[in-house]
């Protein structure tokens, strides 16, 4: 098919030169021949008027004229795949479509366990890879490199669809012989104390904490950075510092380690974890029932937590709560 003298199938060519700077590479991506390759961007150079990819030293850089074409043809493609390749129904018990979600350690500890639980009920041929954050994710949406992203709302691009999944807060985690284990932290305490922190990898966005330091121009003495979540907790022990976690992290490491958790001396908004996707995927029957899953998975973690922390209580506490219960029901 042509259009205004172009192969359209050349364009499938060119996104995958743009994407992998090498020929061979995009070849095999395409699975043809590198000399069929190499003749399609012959024809594209010609089209265009521009060499498009050319080599430098050992690599093969793009000129400014590919530059400008990156995103413009990966736009065009994603518009037919998803408006005119796509199923008109997803039945998950009959697809084997691999779903691309962009996750932290947080969100792949918390909630994809309840996820793949729930798509595990629904079909066992339906795959899933799951794969950390990078710089600016909102871009590996534009590129069709993910099919959804979960991430803090005020991390989400303006450009694309969202929908909030579940609301997180913090806790101070310290090791339980430390000097700070046996009192309330003071704002004084948080600054003057050395602090793990987690940068995650492939980016140099700051984690949701650390936004939120930064952005209240609160400083902390930095001594320990990590980039995973889960780990964080772990790192206090047999010291006097000081990581602030995910609540549910906290949690969950509360069971196993010698850690005591408590509040942050300064009053810290819920983290508002959410979804979002391609605006062209609205649509898309497969993507639809994968943010389903996503919300009812949300709806699972809530239920177990409440659960957990209502079975944590002291007994007291417990009583206390009974009997208040009791004596609102008789009134």
């Amino acid at each position: 098919m042509r259009f205004n003298k172009l192969d359209l199938n050349l364009l499938v060519a060119l996104d995958a030169m743009l994407k992998e700077r090498s020929i061979s590479r995009a070849a095999e991506r395409l699975h043809i021949t590198q000399s069929a390759m190499s003749n399609a961007l012959g024809r594209l150079r010609e089209y265009f008027d521009d060499e498009l990819l050319v080599q430098v030293g050992r690599r093969m850089e793009l000129t400014p004229r590919a530059e400008a074409l990156l995103d413009a043809v990966r736009d065009v493609l994603v518009r037919v795949d998803t408006t005119i390749a796509a199923q008109p129904q997803f039945v998950p018990a009959q697809s084997d479509r691999e779903f691309k979600l962009l996750v932290s350690d947080f969100t792949l500890t918390v909630l994809m366990p309840h996820m793949l639980a729930q798509a595990y009920g629904q079909s066992r041929t339906v795959q899933f890879q799951l794969s950390p954050q990078v710089a600016e994710p909102q871009r590996a949406l534009e590129r069709a490199e993910a099919d959804l992203l979960v991430i803090p709302a005020v991390y989400c691009s303006p450009d694309h669809p969202t929908e909030k999944l579940f609301s997180e807060d913090f806790r101070c985690v310290v090791w339980n012989k430390s000097r700070f284990a046996s009192t309330d932290l003071t704002v004084d305490d948080y600054a003057a104390a050395g602090h793990v922190v987690v940068q995650p990898q492939n980016t140099t966005t700051l984690a949701f904490e650390g936004w939120f330091m930064q952005r209240h121009g609160i400083a902390r003495r930095i001594e320990v950075t990590t980039f995973s979540f889960a780990a964080a907790a772990n790192l206090v022990i047999g010291t006097d510092r000081i990581a602030t976690v995910h609540t549910r992290l906290a949690q969950r490491a509360q069971r196993f380690l010698p850690i005591k958790l408590l509040m942050p001396p300064m009053p810290m908004p819920k983290m508002e974890q959410t979804m979002q996707w391609h605006k062209y995927r609205t649509k898309d029957p497969g993507l639809a029932w994968l943010r389903r899953l996503l919300h009812e998975a949300a709806e699972q973690m809530d239920a177990e937590q409440t659960s957990v922390l209502a079975t944590s209580l002291p007994k007291s506490a417990a009583s206390s709560k009974s009997a208040t219960s009791a004596g609102t029901a008789r009134r």
